[in-house]
């Protein structure tokens, strides 16, 4: 399993923003050249993540984006989701279309996985990516 490379980016683009924001706000082209995130895509995800709640857009002087809710309340699984909608690791769960449906003993399963990688997700707040300090490599 992937990610998709906006989900990637929302996430980027949400620990600037947790980064920069202290009460203040951004805009998307400051998000864009701080991340190296091209500004059109910048700018896409920040739509998508205004329209889930996630960031609110104030216009006017004074300006741009803020956080929607405080970054502790908001966790990886949900970003993941404003970007690709609920997390679902076979399509068969959210369409329903499976070729095999009436010979599959393994569909009963996958909403258990699925919950497990949205638990994951979900256990992961946008407090903690933004405030994290990369691991240092050991020299041996």
């Amino acid at each position: 399993m992937r990610l998709s490379n906006l989900a990637d980016y929302a996430i980027v683009i949400m620990a600037a923003t947790a980064r920069k924001c202290g009460g203040g706000r951004v805009s998307s082209a400051d998000l864009a050249q701080e991340t190296g995130i091209p500004v059109p895509t910048a700018q896409k995800i920040v739509s998508k993540l205004s329209a889930a709640g996630l960031l609110r857009s104030t216009r006017g002087a004074g300006g741009g984006l803020q956080l929607g809710r405080p970054a502790a309340a908001i966790s990886m699984a949900d970003i993941v989701e404003a970007i690709e909608g609920p997390i679902a690791l076979v399509s068969c769960i959210d369409t329903g279309d499976c070729a095999v449906e009436h010979e599959c003993s393994v569909k009963p399963h996958w909403p258990v996985v699925n919950a497990a990688v949205r638990g994951a997700l979900a256990g992961v707040s946008l407090a903690k990516i933004a405030g994290a300090v990369p691991a240092q490599k050991e020299v041996a």
